[in-house]
């Protein structure tokens, strides 16, 4: 079942193309907007709501939060869209925008940050080291395993630093590649691989005992 999954998984030059193509339909949404087509903007809202709202939840893990610092990405996108020019593509830059406003949010609060097991098993990302989380099956104790299998996940991404969380968050649930990370995180392709790789290890080293051989 996995093989075939994974068969399924679309490859890297074909995701880059969808991406380009993404970029350029946002594109002409955006230079419509900013000619005064304001009613455009609803599109990109329709289009990129629920990613947004999806990246935000499995930062602060409240859903109010997340529906309120949704709604601030897009009044802030909104305020500054004359600003964009185009220079990354706009899911790039409108993600930006909701990671600093989420960071701020927390640094601000303290809040606990936890991700969602049943998020990650339901898009499957392809080598993903969380998809190596021990599946409980259809045991009769499946609703056990996986609350406990989600406190010890929550436990050890406490763990982590806000930077390093972050990036495991858009790499592992959003899919975004390394350079798609830099470029909303604002730092090196090679920092982001830097604090993947420190992150994987440490979730590694915490739930050794719940992934698979």
């Amino acid at each position: 079942m996995f093989n075939q999954a994974k068969a399924l998984t679309p490859n890297a030059s074909d995701v880059a193309l969808e991406r380009r193509q993404e970029a350029g339909a946002d594109l002409i949404l955006v230079h419509r907007v900013q000619a005064g087509e304001v009613e455009c903007f609803e599109a990109l809202i329709t289009k990129y709501r629920e990613r947004i709202w999806g990246i935000i939840y499995h930062m602060t893990s409240n859903r109010e939060d997340a529906a309120d610092l949704t709604q601030d990405t897009f009044i802030k996108a909104f305020q500054s869209i004359n600003r964009f020019q185009g220079q990354s593509a706009f899911f790039t830059w409108l993600y930006r925008i909701a990671v600093n406003s989420t960071l701020n949010h927390l640094q601000k609060s303290k809040l606990r940050r936890f991700f969602s097991l049943e998020k990650i098993r339901d898009e499957d990302p392809a080598g993903s080291l969380l998809n190596q989380l021990a599946d409980p099956g259809k045991s009769s104790d499946r609703a056990a395993c996986l609350t406990e299998l989600q406190q010890k996940l929550n436990e050890a991404m406490q763990k982590l630093s806000i930077n390093h969380r972050t990036v495991i968050t858009l790499f592992e649930i959003d899919g975004l590649s390394h350079e798609e990370i830099a470029e909303v995180v604002g730092c090196s392709v090679g920092t982001v691989r830097s604090r993947l790789h420190y992150a994987k290890q440490q979730l590694q080293a915490d739930l050794q005992t719940y992934l698979n051989a």
